[in-house]
């Protein structure tokens, strides 16, 4: 089954991060970026709710994404790939996934979140994705 195009954004995600307050951004794709705080490290990190949806199997279906590092820079080869996919079997939800030079950590869900599951979703990628940026990078905080 091939999903079908993604649609213009329908205000769904802005919506949400609105009722749990959440400061955003829309990028130049239509994407909201969030900057998640994390004081504890004193660290932050971004992720982005896709303003667009894809449909499949009559699902709306959303991404949630959080860069983790740069394929380039980071040493992120087959053997580092291979370990990635290895430990997304271990995610309860999320995967690794590569898309042009960056490496992401990519939550799919259906469309029918609230925003309380929606912020939960959230700080899961961006937790994931920003331990994965140490693993990778060390100190740097780049993403």
């Amino acid at each position: 089954m091939v999903p079908l195009p993604a649609k213009a954004d329908d205000g769904w995600a802005k919506k949400r991060l609105e009722q749990i307050g959440m400061k955003f951004e829309v990028d130049k794709d239509g994407d909201y970026k969030v900057t998640i705080s994390f004081n504890k490290e004193k660290r932050t990190q971004m992720v982005f709710v896709s303003g667009a949806t894809e449909s499949v199997g009559g699902m709306t279906i959303r991404k949630i994404f959080s860069p983790a590092g740069t394929v380039a820079t980071d040493g992120i080869n087959g053997a580092k790939a291979l370990e990635l996919m290895r430990d997304s079997r271990s995610n309860k939800i999320g995967s690794w996934e590569i898309e042009g030079a960056n490496l992401y950590l990519v939550v799919k869900l259906p469309d029918a979140l609230t925003a309380a599951q929606l912020q939960a979703v959230m700080m899961v990628a961006g937790s994931l994705a920003d331990d994965m940026e140490i693993e990778l990078s060390g100190d740097r905080d780049a993403l």
